[in-house]
């Protein structure tokens, strides 16, 4: 876990780096060039510098050791992060929206952005690709959903800074200032939608879901080779981070005592860990063959064959 700390640590710190220098570069030299959609694009990135800090935080947080209020451990702290970058996000996406607007409504008389404005566009995409692809490979080696988001939320804004360069390209090329504001607009409605999406993935999470289902075979198919263990049922499986907590009732012959039920247990147990990674706690829950219980909560193979159709 320290690891995987370190890893996401060093991957923020080149993020804080990378868009704030992207950051400043577009703002001053959009206002330089008199385009409006380059600037906003500077404020996006800009957001992305506010995003790494918050992870900063969150990674001082989930270092702690599990105490007396948090028994799991801090690993939570990496959803919350992910959630108050999506509003952060949105909060940006929507203040730019209602600039733009602004803009058009009132008919504001704007002049035609300079060539400078085509410039800070094409090394903000460059900028912007070197940044996505780090964050994407870092994110998914260490299964942290704060890089990820962060690096679904540039590869956006590599899309936002190309339709700046094909706007602004336009904008000069007709000689029509409110092309600039359009692509303005567009850049903040595809903001607010990155924020929508990364809260969905964050908020399932939180919800204590699992975004790929695919786990609960795997759960089946590890409980499949203890032997003199049957009917695995009421499978819960949530997430802390990217470590997975399951808890599972099993049936076993109920003549069996205790010890052997609970050895049986820890073969399930043992069996679990060998197949699934980043695996952090596993409840068995023994029961006797024919058990019948009338409230049902959580999976069984036969139910999650019906749910995948």
């Amino acid at each position: 876990m320290e690891r995987r700390l370190k890893q996401i640590k060093i991957a923020s710190a080149i993020g804080i780096l990378g868009n704030m220098t992207l950051a400043l570069v577009k703002v001053v030299l959009g206002f330089v060039a008199g385009s409006l959609a380059v600037v906003s694009d500077g404020v996006d990135s800009a957001t992305d510098v506010l995003s790494f800090v918050i992870i900063f935080f969150a990674l001082k947080i989930m270092a702690q050791e599990p105490d007396e209020k948090h028994s799991y451990g801090h690993y939570r702290a990496e959803t919350l992060a992910t959630l108050f970058i999506a509003f952060m996000i949105l909060f940006a996406g929507v203040q730019m929206l209602i600039f733009a607007l602004s803009k058009i409504i009132t008919a504001d008389v704007s002049p035609i952005p300079s060539s400078l404005a085509v410039v800070v566009s094409f090394i903000s995409i460059i900028g912007k690709l070197l940044l996505a692809l780090y964050q994407f490979r870092t994110g998914r080696k260490t299964e942290s959903a704060m890089l990820i988001a962060n690096g679904r939320n540039m590869l956006a804004d590599l899309y936002v800074s190309l339709g700046v360069l094909i706007g602004t390209f336009t904008t000069i090329t007709l000689q029509i200032p409110l092309i600039d504001h359009l692509v303005a607009m567009f850049i903040a409605v595809w903001i607010i939608w990155t924020a929508v999406r990364i809260f969905l993935d964050a908020n399932t999470e939180l919800m204590d879901g699992v975004k790929d289902t695919s786990i609960y075979q795997a759960v089946f198919d590890a409980v499949d080779q203890v032997e003199n263990v049957t009917n695995p049922h009421r499978t819960r499986i949530r997430k802390l981070s990217n470590l997975y907590l399951i808890d599972l009732h099993i049936e076993v012959d109920g003549s069996l005592t205790v010890a052997e039920g609970h050895q049986l247990a820890m073969e399930v147990e043992h069996a679990l860990r060998q197949k699934i990674d980043n695996l952090y706690d596993v409840a068995v829950h023994v029961e006797p063959l024919g058990n019948m219980e009338k409230e049902q909560y959580g999976l069984s193979p036969h139910e999650l064959t019906e749910l995948n159709g």
